[in-house]
């Protein structure tokens, strides 16, 4: 697996120290530049095309928010992840709707970081069960019933959509439905591509809206906050 590319965004250039040493002991990410602001992630984020964001929401200049806005828009295979002190809904909504690929908070411990990291580079949602499960009660609570087309979603697909609305990985959905993981990802790719969304946690969200899948508690989400 090719070494990915990392940019770190935060205004707070010793969190930036200690992010980098910490992703230095890792052999399949290498960090490629530091950002101090907004604007700044976007032009390196332009110049090296990385693999993996890592942003920050308060920031000067530009705010994480607007600066995801923008990277997705121009690069949108590279993958963003909100790493912030921030609980609040509305950053984590708006987050989302800006095209993250994640939203982590802090005070992660540096393995689960890893771990979930590499979900993204996977393809998968950086979110904890926790995270994931405020993000769709909430779209599910707001949303009123949506008359659009399901974009010929298949049986097969809403299964997908189902299980990944549980939080489930890529893996575990195989694991349940009795396929491949790479045909797993087969599935996702044709349902974004039909939605046109930009990644599963806006698709998890849709689905819930309109009513393609239900919430459902996850075993995964006790203790995982």
């Amino acid at each position: 697996m090719p070494t990915a590319k990392v940019i770190l965004a935060d205004d707070q250039i010793l969190f930036r120290d200690c992010i980098g040493q910490l992703l230095g002991t890792q052999d399949d990410m290498r960090v490629v530049a530091e950002a101090g602001d907004g604007q700044q992630a976007v032009n390196l984020a332009m110049s090296y095309r990385p693999d993996l964001v890592l942003m920050d929401i308060n920031m000067p200049r530009m705010g994480g928010l607007e600066a995801t806005r923008r990277i997705k828009e121009a690069l949108p295979e590279t993958k963003v992840i909100m790493l912030t002190v921030s609980e609040t809904d509305d950053d984590l909504f708006e987050a989302i709707k800006a095209g993250a690929d994640g939203y982590l908070l802090k005070n992660l411990k540096a393995a689960s970081l890893f771990e979930r990291l590499r979900g993204v580079l996977n393809g998968e949602a950086a979110l904890t069960p926790y995270m994931a499960t405020r993000l769709l009660r909430e779209f599910a609570r707001s949303a009123r019933q949506e008359k659009t087309s399901q974009g010929g979603i298949t049986e097969r697909e809403k299964e997908v959509l189902q299980l990944v609305v549980r939080g489930c990985s890529n893996r575990e959905i195989g694991l349940i439905l009795s396929i491949a993981e790479c045909t797993v990802k087969r599935h996702l790719h044709n349902i974004l591509e039909k939605l046109q969304m930009q990644n599963r946690a806006q698709a998890a969200a849709y689905a819930v809206r309109a009513g393609i899948a239900t919430l459902e508690p996850s075993p995964r989400a006790q203790g995982d906050a």
